[in-house]
C-alpha cells in the first residue's frame, strides 16, 4: 500500500534493495510472450511478410471466438471516473458498516472528534482500514452471521485532530504533537474484531458482543518461532526477548483453515527516531529503511527511540496470528515466517496436508516468499494447529526468463546463509530475511503486494503494484517495463499442483494501464472496455467459483483518469485477461483488501482515508455491496457481494 506511511520511502528510497540480483523485469523481457507477440503482430501490417496467411487466419478465428465468448461476470459494468462519493454496479448496494470512532467494545463512549482520548479510542473502531477477513459463526448461518476482523494500518494527524495541520519531520517537525495525541494514534493502530449479522437485507454490528476486541500498538503479544528469546530481540523492557507490545502498520492478511486471523506488519520502519550508526544493528536496520520518520512516537516512548532501544525494530515486521473467537488470546508474532514489509499471508492446505502461506514484501525491488509448515493441518482438532506456523521452511522466489520459477530455501547453514556471512542461527536468517534473500539471488520485483491462491485451480496470483524507479535497462521477464507506473499481475502454477514443490511455472496475466496508449504497454484482453482497465493492482479476492477480483491503490484523475475501486478479472478461457469495473471509491480514498462471505452474496472491503473526510475528520471505512433484492433495500451494513 502506498500511503502516508510510505511518503518517506517515495522521497528517500529507504529500505531499497542494494542487491544486484536479476530484477523481475530482466526476466520478463527475456521471455518471449507468444500471446502478446501475436496481439502486437496483428496490429502491424508488415507482419504479413513474416507470418503465413494460414497463421493469420487462425489468429483471426481465435479473436472472433474471444469476442463471442460470454463473460462469467454478468453485472452491468460501472463507468470509470472520479467522484466524491462511492459508486457500485447497477443492481448492487454499497453501504457503510462501521466507521472510525464507532463503538467496538461494550461501554465505548460516543465518538467526539473534538474530545478524543486514548482510553476512548481503545474501545472504538480504529483508523485507516486495510485488510478485512470474515469468520462464519459456528452453529449459525455461515453467510449471515460471523466475525469481521479489520486491520488499522496508519493514521493521519492532520485529519484526525481538528486544527492541528499536517505534521512531519520535513514540515513542522511534529511541533503540534503531544504525548496525548501520540497515545491516541497508537490506540488507533492495530485491529478490530466485531460481530456482524445480516437481517432484513442488511448487515449490522452486533452491539456489546462477547467477541468484540480492539488490538492496538500497546497490546501484549508473544514472540514465537526461531527468533523468540534471541539476543537481538531483547530490550530493557523485555530482557527475555519474548514479549512485545503491539502491532503497527498492519496491511493485508489472511484467514487460516483452523479459523485464525493472520495480520501483517508492513511499513514498521516509519515509527522509529534516532540514529544507530555505531550499533551492531545499524546495517540491518538500514536494509529495512529504519529510521524513516513519519511519526514522533520516540519523543514520548523510549521503545521507539533507537538511541535507547536499537533492538526494538527487530520486534516488528512479522506476521501476527490471532484467534478472533477468543478475546483473551495473546497474539503471536510468528517469526519463522520471516521479517519484512508484509503485504499479505494467503495460504492453501497442500496435497500432503501441510499449510503453505504465500507472502509479498511491499517495497520496490524486493521479493516474493512462501512458508511451508513442517506439520500438517489437523482438521479434527482446531487448537492442535495453533503452533503450526512456528516450524517450517521459508522460501524466496527466483523467476526464470523461460517461464519457470524456483523457490530458494532460507535455511541456516545452507549456501551463503552461514556464520561467515553473519548468520549464526536461523534466528539471524529470519530477523534479516531481506539480506538472506539478497545473498540467495532472488528476483527483485516491482513492489509485491497481495498474493492469493485460487482454490479451484491451485494457481497463485501476485499483484505487483508499480515501480517508477526501475530503469528501462533493468526490465526483466517478470518485471517487463522500466519505469513501471501502472503495475502488473503474475500467475504462478505450482508443479504438479503441489504448493510445497520447489519448481513452478509463471506467466504475466495482465500488464496494467491504459491499453489505448501504446507507450504504456498494457496487455488486457481486447474485450476489455474503456472502463474495464485499471492501474496499480493491490489486493485480491477469489470468490467461491474461483474468479479473481482486484482492488487497486493509486489510481487518480491525474494518473489514470479514474478513482480506485474493484475490477472483476477473467483468468480462464477465451475471456482471459478481460476486466470489468464493479465498484469505485471516493476521490482520494484507497481501496483495500476485499473478502467474500461463503455464499458470494456479500463482499466486505475496507477503505482508507479520502482526501475530504465525510464526518468532521472521519474516513470512509468498510463499505459493502449487496445484490439488491426485488423490494426496497435497507442497510447501513457491511457489504453485499456478487453472485454475478
Amino acid at each position: 500500500m502506498l500511503n502516508r506511511s510510505q511518503i518517506a520511502e517515495e522521497a528517500e528510497n529507504t529500505g531499497s534493495s542494494p542487491s544486484i540480483n536479476p530484477t523481475m523485469g530482466d526476466i520478463i523481457s527475456a521471455r518471449y510472450d507468444r500471446r502478446e507477440w501475436l496481439r502486437g503482430a496483428l496490429a502491424v501490417t508488415a507482419i504479413s511478410a513474416a507470418v503465413s496467411p494460414m497463421a493469420l487466419a487462425a489468429a483471426s478465428r481465435a479473436a472472433a471466438q474471444t469476442a463471442a465468448a460470454k463473460s462469467s461476470f454478468d453485472f452491468a459494468e460501472l463507468p470509470a471516473g472520479s467522484t466524491e462519493t462511492h459508486a457500485v454496479a447497477e443492481g448492487y448496494d454499497a453501504n457503510i458498516l462501521i466507521r472510525w470512532g464507532d463503538p467496538v467494545l461494550p461501554g465505548a463512549p460516543a465518538f467526539d472528534p473534538m474530545a478524543q482520548t486514548a482510553a476512548a479510542q481503545k474501545m472504538q473502531f480504529g483508523y485507516n482500514n486495510d485488510y478485512v477477513g470474515y469468520f462464519p459463526m459456528p452453529g449459525s448461518g455461515a453467510s449471515t452471521h460471523g466475525l469481521l476482523v479489520v486491520n488499522h494500518e496508519y493514521t493521519n494527524e492532520e485529519l484526525m485532530f481538528p486544527g492541528l495541520g499536517e505534521q512531519g519531520a520535513k514540515s513542522v517537525n511534529f511541533s503540534g504533537m503531544t504525548r496525548e495525541l501520540v497515545d491516541i494514534e497508537m490506540a488507533a493502530h492495530g485491529g478490530s474484531v466485531i460481530e456482524i449479522r445480516k437481517a432484513d437485507g442488511g448487515w449490522r454490528v452486533v452491539p456489546d458482543s462477547k467477541y468484540a476486541r480492539r488490538i492496538t500498538a500497546d497490546t501484549p503479544m508473544r514472540l514465537t518461532g526461531p527468533a523468540a528469546g534471541h539476543a537481538r530481540m531483547k530490550t530493557g523492557a523485555d530482557p527475555q526477548g519474548e514479549t512485545v507490545l503491539g502491532m503497527i502498520n498492519n496491511c493485508a492478511g489472511g484467514v487460516t483453515p483452523w479459523g485464525t486471523w493472520l495480520t501483517c506488519e508492513e511499513n514498521f520502519n516509519n515509527y522509529f527516531t534516532g540514529a544507530t550508526d555505531k550499533h551492531p544493528e545499524a546495517a540491518s536496520l538500514k536494509r529495512y529503511g529504519v529510521p524513516s520518520t513519519s511519526y514522533i512516537w520516540g519523543r514520548f516512548h523510549d521503545r521507539f527511540d533507537l538511541t535507547k532501544e536499537p533492538n526494538e525494530p527487530n520486534r516488528f515486521g512479522w506476521v501476527v496470528e490471532i484467534d478472533p473467537f477468543d478475546p483473551t488470546f495473546t497474539p503471536r508474532k510468528r517469526t519463522a515466517m520471516g521479517r519484512f514489509k508484509h503485504e499479505g499471508a494467503a495460504g492453501a492446505v497442500n496435497v500432503d496436508g501441510r499449510y503453505v502461506v504465500y507472502q509479498g514484501d511491499d517495497e520496490r525491488f524486493d521479493y516474493v516468499y512462501k512458508f511451508v509448515t513442517e506439520g500438517r493441518v489437523d482438521t479434527a482438532r482446531r487448537q492442535a494447529n495453533f503452533d503450526l506456523l512456528d516450524s517450517g521452511v521459508l522460501y524466496v522466489a527466483r523467476y526464470g526468463a523461460d517461464g519457470r520459477g524456483q523457490w530458494l530455501a532460507l535455511r541456516h547453514g545452507e549456501g551463503p546463509l552461514t556464520a561467515a556471512n553473519g548468520f549464526a542461527s536461523q534466528a539471524d536468517v529470519v530477523i534479516e530475511t531481506r539480506r538472506a534473500a539478497d545473498l540467495l539471488g532472488a528476483t527483485r520485483m516491482d513492489r509485491p503486494e497481495d498474493i492469493d491462491v485460487n482454490p479451484k485451480t491451485g494457481k497463485v496470483y501476485l499483484a505487483l503494484t508499480n515501480n517508477s524507479r526501475r530503469k528501462a535497462e533493468e526490465a526483466d521477464a517478470a518485471n517487463p517495463r522500466g519505469a513501471n507506473l501502472f503495475g502488473h499481475i503474475i500467475e504462478m502454477t505450482p508443479d504438479g499442483g503441489d504448493h510445497a514443490a520447489i519448481g513452478f511455472g509463471w506467466d504475466v496475466l495482465v500488464k496494467c494501464g491504459d491499453p489505448s496508449v501504446a507507450a504504456v504497454g498494457a496487455s488486457f484482453s481486447p474485450q476489455t472496455s474503456k472502463d474495464g482497465w485499471f492501474g496499480m493492482p493491490d489486493n485480491f479476492a477469489v470468490d467461491s467459483r474461483g474468479r479473481l477480483w482486484v482492488a487497486t491503490d493509486g489510481n487518480s484523475p491525474a494518473r489514470t483518469g479514474r478513482n480506485d475501486g474493484v475490477w472483476a478479472l477473467e483468468t480462464e478461457g477465451p475471456q482471459r485477461g478481460t476486466s470489468k469495473h464493479f465498484f469505485r471509491v471516493p476521490s482520494g480514498a484507497e481501496m483495500c483488501g476485499p473478502y467474500f462471505t461463503p455464499d458470494d452474496e456479500t463482499l466486505s472491503w475496507p477503505c482508507s482515508i479520502p482526501a475530504k473526510a465525510t464526518r468532521s475528520p472521519t474516513p470512509s471505512p468498510p463499505p459493502s455491496r449487496t445484490r439488491r433484492p426485488a423490494g426496497p433495500t435497507s442497510s447501513p451494513a457491511c457489504r453485499p457481494a456478487p453472485r454475478c
